[in-house]
């Protein structure tokens, strides 16, 4: 038996382009609940200031979906970041 090595280069996606696809796959886009303003609210009140951009509202949108568990959404946002901060 002869095993060989693949020699096209494995092609990963950004977290960003898995959220999109994600996203599309199960037509999910986010709408904001009424916890939503209530927890954006809590948050200007305490003096922090919490933005959340489009893909990680798709993530939330996603999650609550039941498209994808938390610590997959964890890991997705995580990962995010880190690709954004580069």
């Amino acid at each position: 038996m002869t095993i060989t090595a693949r020699s096209e280069p494995v092609v990963t996606r950004s977290a960003k382009d898995e959220i999109l696809a994600l996203a599309r796959a199960h037509g999910v886009g986010y709408r904001p609940s009424s916890r939503d303003a209530w927890a954006e609210q809590v948050t200007r009140l305490a003096g922090d200031e919490v933005r959340l951009d489009d893909t990680e509202l798709l993530l939330i949108a996603l999650q609550r979906g039941g498209h994808i568990s938390r610590p997959v959404a964890l890991g997705l946002q995580a990962q995010y970041l880190r690709e954004i901060r580069l």
